[in-house]
């Protein structure tokens, strides 16, 4: 017999906001009680799970939803992504709870940023550009611009929905992996600014995906009932691996977990549902939330046993599951 699936370990309550992102960072002093993010609206909440309650809240987004947050590096160099169109970076060492710097990025949508570092102390920075059907790249801190990536003419992929910047090791040529509004998702080469590969998953937008650099293997969700699992050939083109039906339509949020062995869905069902990564076999559904489950974060602990499980709802609240299995 299955067993029944867990509750929550605990559960974080007072952002007073439906929560749109979330991000653990488990480095430092204490790395049994990892620093959660959480974004909602305007504000970016630091966690301290020890105690459970909010330790900073850092405003920076004047009261609009905050859908983005990404540590560099450190747990105290901070990137969030607000609905002001603004992406800021922030320094929190020694108590400062203060924007050091910002890029506007002027787009529209919802469509969240990908980060990834290259080198010590460079990253690349990937976001929807002003024009809606764009993707632009920046270095930082330096914030120079590497390239902007343009669909063909007459191409109508409409608004990349999301992206996510990966490379095989480090040295090697980074690549980005973007889902668009009319269900493809592309492979970019970024040393050429050019579309290397293009597969349509979906029906309806591409609401989220994660890639598996080292299995060479991707999953995507949309509004629609379908997960679909493709994979890049030696070749560099995207095919599909195979697809798996869902009982409810909608999913916000996906993530592999970083040792590549289960993924994470967030559903617009209130459910969180927990997958085995090589043969996408269901293995729990999480309920709890009462309303739309908008994002799924994974901790980075060191120790396996102590990986913990985040979700961030409508609701307001915050599920955190520890969801550790031996096998």
């Amino acid at each position: 017999m299955a067993l029944p699936p867990p509750d929550p370990e605990f559960v974080l309550r007072g952002t007073n906001a439906a929560v749109h992102t979330l991000h653990f960072s488990c480095g430092g002093q204490e790395p049994d009680f990892p620093i959660l993010f959480s974004g909602q609206n305007g504000f970016v909440h630091v966690w301290n799970l020890k105690t459970r309650r909010v330790n900073t809240a850092l405003d920076g987004h004047g009261r609009k939803s905050v859908y983005w947050v990404e540590t560099m590096g450190a747990k105290d160099r901070l990137l969030s992504q607000g609905r002001d169109q603004r992406i800021c970076l922030w320094d929190l060492t020694e108590g400062r709870t203060s924007v050091m710097d910002s890029v506007f990025t002027e787009n529209v949508g919802f469509c969240r940023c990908s980060l990834l570092k290259v080198a010590q102390g460079r990253w690349l920075l990937a976001m929807a550009a002003k024009s809606l059907e764009e993707v632009q790249v920046l270095e930082l801190p330096s914030k120079t611009s590497v390239c902007t990536l343009k669909p063909e003419v007459g191409a109508k992929l409409g608004m990349p929905m999301c992206l996510k910047l990966w490379q095989l090791d480090s040295g090697s040529r980074p690549w980005l992996l973007a889902g668009y509004e009319d269900g493809s998702v592309i492979l970019w080469n970024l040393s050429m600014g050019k579309v290397s590969s293009q597969l349509v998953c979906h029906q309806e937008p591409v609401m989220s995906l994660d890639f598996d650099s080292e299995k060479a293997k991707g999953i995507s969700g949309s509004s629609e009932k379908v997960l679909s699992i493709w994979s890049l050939n030696e070749q560099q083109n995207l095919q599909v691996h195979k697809t798996h039906e869902l009982i409810n339509s909608g999913i916000s949020d996906i993530t592999i977990r970083s040792d590549k062995k289960i993924l994470a869905t967030a559903g617009w069902d209130h459910r969180i549902r927990i997958f085995g990564w090589k043969k996408l076999k269901p293995l729990a559904v999480l309920d709890y939330h009462t309303s739309t489950v908008h994002c799924v974060s994974f901790s980075d602990h060191r120790n396996p046993s102590e990986r913990l499980l985040a979700a961030g709802s409508k609701d307001h609240r915050i599920s955190v599951w520890s969801i550790y299995a031996q096998t």
